[in-house]
């Protein structure tokens, strides 16, 4: 049997929980006939996670059975119903207490609860599970047995013998904690043969941050480390953590030109494939104009492109590049181009990278971020951000997109203007623009700080924009101070302003 054989056969032998993104992080899915703890606080999707495991098993045919101690049968299907699922071939199983024991009568005097509720408890499941003979289990909720059984050593015992009853009938099983017995439970952490953490944060503005984490899987190799998730309508919605050296790759690199002639020749030639620019500057100096120039000339050339918004509107950017006379909108209404405007604030650094990252998978060549700073704000209690970023133009780096990244710089003159990121760290490639005053006129210049794709001239040219496009003059020779804002003119005497290339 050759490897790949053997790998198949170990793939046939896992089940889909249900959800795609945390099979990715489970390494394909969950091992068959093992108990798997599923914990988290209340409100964190526990039993949504359960319910979907189930519905993948039912429409596969098999036999599946949700057990539930604490919720009634109708409000599971309620919570099916929110979400859409067909509860066709879901066996729910209610374990709950008798309306009976509200009656005075019904108070236990010589026996303390947990000597008769547990066994008459355990009884119902086990009876459940040989009449059913289901492949799936769900049991909801762990914590109503931890109190059942009264002490820790009569707990353990217990999810040990469900373990082993569990075992020898060739179930998978959920086992769903929400930690309102006694906080993190190790007894079961300990027992189950893997464990899955949910939990979210209340933020101080904005949507829930809700994270998923696999704490322990017996052999089987996992993306460790925290995980965004969603819960949405049709249930959870896992982003895998991005780790981009899962898929490096080494490819001679192409230029991709901006059909701007003058703007090429800055660039040493244009923009490699595989690389992240960073295009910096005050307000209003054209920078998401320039990048929607790379965006048409891709379209030119049939490549698609993406472009996430985190301050403009999808609506008033293709006004702009109409005015500027670029052919964006026909890109866009043709399909080349598809631009996602950002809802501050309602987005997790998981979710936005997966975004991205499904851009590259489905062809985009060109991925324009406008802004940084908008990124950055969108998520103000976010650590790691610039991190996070980084490991997403690696991963499009190694797919040979080119990835434009639009910085706004602080101030509007003077050579004292900083953006909020460290562009060394993030971007191959930084073109600056800069405002600086002349004959009473504010005017704008272009130069390329960084490129490490090629060689690139170094010299300052005058930028401007009409409706007949964008504009990159000749150098601006004779001058010094440019950059500061306030240039000087050491021109030979009696030259004109006009000879040193200002119009």
């Amino acid at each position: 049997m050759t490897h790949q054989n053997i790998q198949q056969t170990k793939d046939d032998e896992l089940l889909s929980t249900g959800v795609e993104g945390l099979d990715n992080i489970l390494g394909g899915g969950l091992t068959t006939g093992r108990i798997y703890l599923i914990e988290g606080e209340p409100g964190t999707g526990k039993t949504t996670t359960g319910m979907q495991f189930l519905v993948e098993g039912a429409r596969a045919g098999e036999s599946v059975v949700y057990i539930t101690l604490a919720e009634t049968a109708a409000e599971l299907r309620g919570v099916a119903e929110s979400h859409g699922w067909s509860m066709d071939g879901i066996h729910i199983h209610e374990v709950l207490p008798s309306e009976n024991l509200l009656q005075p009568e019904a108070q236990y005097t010589m026996f303390h609860p947990s000597e008769v509720e547990m066994g008459t408890t355990t009884q119902l499941i086990l009876a459940a599970i040989e009449q059913r003979r289901p492949t799936r289990v769900v049991l909801d909720s762990l914590s109503e047995l931890q109190l059942l059984a009264d002490t820790p050593l009569r707990y353990r015992r217990q999810v040990l013998a469900l373990k082993q009853f569990f075992a020898s009938r060739a179930c998978t099983v959920m086992l769903l904690d929400d930690r309102t017995a006694a906080g993190v439970d190790l007894q079961v952490r300990s027992i189950a043969h893997g464990v899955i953490t949910l939990e979210q944060s209340v933020q101080e503005y904005g949507a829930e941050r809700r994270r998923v984490r696999v704490v322990k899987y017996r052999g089987r190799a996992f993306r460790g480390g925290m995980h965004d998730y969603d819960i949405r309508y049709g249930g959870l919605v896992v982003y895998p953590r991005l780790v981009a050296a899962e898929s490096r790759v080494m490819a001679r690199r192409l230029q991709l030109t901006s059909n701007l002639p003058q703007l090429d020749s800055l660039l040493g030639g244009g923009l490699e494939e595989g690389s992240s620019t960073l295009i910096a500057g005050p307000p209003g100096t054209g920078k998401s104009s320039l990048a929607s120039l790379f965006v048409s000339a891709a379209g030119q050339r049939g490549q698609q492109s993406a472009m996430f918004l985190f301050e403009e509107a999808a609506n008033n950017l293709l006004n702009r590049a109409d005015g500027l006379g670029m052919d964006v909108r026909a890109h866009y209404n043709s399909g080349l181009l598809t631009i996602r405007q950002i809802d501050p604030a309602e987005l997790s650094p998981g979710e936005f990278a997966t975004a991205v990252c499904r851009a590259a998978d489905d062809g985009a060549r060109v991925v324009v971020i406008d802004s940084v700073n908008g990124y950055l704000n969108a998520m103000p209690n976010e650590r790691f951000l610039t991190t996070h970023l980084h490991e997403l133009l690696t991963y499009l780096g190694q797919r040979g997109v080119v990835t434009i990244l639009i910085g706004v710089q602080q101030g509007m003159l003077g050579g004292a203007m900083s953006t909020t990121v460290d562009a060394s760290y993030l971007a191959d490639n930084v073109l600056m623009l800069r405002y600086f005053e002349h004959d009473g006129e504010v005017k704008q210049a272009v130069s390329v700080f960084k490129k490490r794709g090629s060689l690139h001239e170094r010299t300052i040219r005058q930028f401007s924009m009409s409706d007949r496009g964008i504009h990159v003059g000749e150098a601006l020779r004779g001058f010094r101070g440019i950059l500061t804002g306030v240039p000087v003119y050491l021109g030979k005497s009696g030259a004109s302003v006009d000879d040193a290339g200002i119009r």
